[in-house]
């Protein structure tokens, strides 16, 4: 472990990151003033924002590095951080957020609704919660985020439910995405941060991380409905809301399709925002060109987010100091929970990235560190980096407007202890239960035999659909 030289920068930077953090917890108490104090309401409204919080000290920490540095010093600091993230995010949620985007996932989950054993709307809310996390593995987390949030905003959270189950909701959806995108090497911020370096393929996570994310995701989403499925069923009984897939005008399916390979190359460009930037300007331009296929884009709200996240790069720059000496110094099982305190009040992507600077580090420590960041994900809004996008979207379905956030962190540790259980406490199962020998049988079989194989799990999957659907 280094010996802690922080210089007096770092002390600020660090000193203006806590207060950030305990200003996103205060954030009710500005919006309440924003309703008494009249002459300054704007002042205190635009403080009660949480997605303006980082992104307004960490102009006090550039104010500091230009009176300590100059204005050359404080522009050579900006320039050396890498703002590719909060870009990207707010791209990636501005096109899914498209009409054409949510009316393709939202039709999907329409789709599946219809063949689970519950009420319709129960069987989306469920789907909001399980299915859509599990596609951020190929659409990105952010994407996921903002579809799910969307499908919630305009269902469930629209039928009048109680402040409860909207809090549990929130949790389940915040940690649900972030654990959902674990399938892939290229979805989750926290993954992709050490992917590269670790030389981590997708085949490497899906049988390392993904198959427990995605038993933690359906345990969530399944305990949830469960537990308030008498509510849901009756504010669903009780309120008749047309599907989210067809209460707006059909978008026309090749336009869905343009969308959704642009979607995908903005995917595929996410390390490069050159190619990324140029794909969203033609979305932008098609987006005009065809208005009548879109509704108002979440441009402002995008554009908080990336505020939001660009303040936390700023301010997460200046913790590498203590940050790094504290993960060289624990253990496998300490790094793993130590990690999913952290991520509460730091991106589990800089957590991660800050992990991967350190050398010589064992596989024990590769897989605690960023199991522990994916756990820990959905504590807080700045936890992982679609959480803003969630917030700003279901936060107007609340009272006041706003989410309480210690309201929000207790309703997440359920959830939370589900995502330790599986990534955790299951972290030697695939050795135990032989699924490395599994695939590797599986991989090395004909073609034929493996068509021959799967040939009745699909002819007794369509006939259960076709009965059902014949109900």
């Amino acid at each position: 472990m280094t010996s802690l030289n922080p210089t007096t920068l770092q002390i600020i930077g660090t000193v203006l990151f806590c207060l950030a953090v305990v200003h996103t917890f205060a954030t009710r108490y500005f919006e309440r003033l924003a309703h008494v104090d009249r002459p300054h309401s704007g002042l205190w409204h635009l403080m009660g924002e949480v997605e303006t919080v980082f992104g307004f000290w960490a102009m006090l920490l550039l104010g500091f590095m230009v009176f300590a540095w100059g204005w050359e010093g404080m522009t050579e600091y900006l320039d050396e951080q890498r703002f590719v993230e909060p870009m990207f995010v707010f791209v990636i949620m501005v096109i899914a957020a498209s009409r054409p985007i949510t009316q393709f996932t939202a039709q999907m989950v329409v789709s599946g609704a219809r063949l689970l054993p519950m009420t319709h709307h129960v069987g989306l809310f469920f789907l909001s919660l399980s299915l859509v996390p599990l596609l951020g593995s190929l659409i990105t987390e952010p994407a996921a985020m903002t579809i799910a949030a969307l499908m919630l905003r305009d269902g469930m959270f629209a039928y009048g439910i109680s402040t409860r189950l909207k809090y549990a909701t929130v949790a389940v959806l915040f940690v649900n995405v972030s654990i959902g995108g674990a399938l892939t090497n290229f979805a989750a911020p926290p993954v992709l941060m050490v992917a590269a370096k670790w030389d981590w393929s997708s085949a490497f996570m899906l049988g390392m991380f993904g198959w427990k994310a995605a038993l933690a995701v359906l345990i969530n989403a399944g305990l949830l409905t469960l537990v308030f499925y008498r509510e849901l069923n009756q504010r669903a009984l009780a309120v008749k809301v047309a599907d989210p897939a067809t209460s707006r005008q059909r978008v026309p399916v090749a336009f869905v399709v343009l969308n959704l390979l642009l979607l995908a190359g903005v995917v595929f460009a996410n390390h490069h925002p050159e190619l990324f930037m140029g794909l969203f300007l033609l979305f932008l331009g098609l987006a005009e060109a065809y208005k009548r296929h879109h509704d108002r884009l979440m441009i402002r709200e995008a554009l908080m987010v990336a505020f939001f996240l660009a303040g936390l790069v700023v301010l997460g720059s200046k913790q590498q100091w203590w940050l790094q000496d504290l993960l060289e110094g624990m253990d496998g099982a300490t790094l793993f929970y130590g990690a999913t305190v952290l991520t509460a009040v730091t991106d589990n992507a800089a957590l991660t990235y800050l992990g991967s600077l350190v050398e010589g580090v064992s596989d024990e420590f590769k897989y605690a560190l960023v199991a522990g960041a994916l756990a820990g994900g959905g504590l807080t809004v700045i936890a992982n980096a679609p959480n803003p996008a969630g917030y700003a979207i279901l936060k107007d379905r609340f009272n006041d407007q706003t989410i309480n956030l210690g309201g929000l962190f207790i309703a997440a540790l359920p959830p939370t202890l589900v995502a330790i259980a599986c990534l955790w406490g299951l972290r030697d199962a695939g050795a135990v239960l032989g699924f490395s020998r599994w695939a590797q049988w599986f991989a090395g079989l004909e073609r034929e035999f493996m068509f021959l194989l799967l040939l009745p799990l699909v002819v007794a999957a369509v006939g259960l659909w076709a009965d059902r659907r014949s109900r």
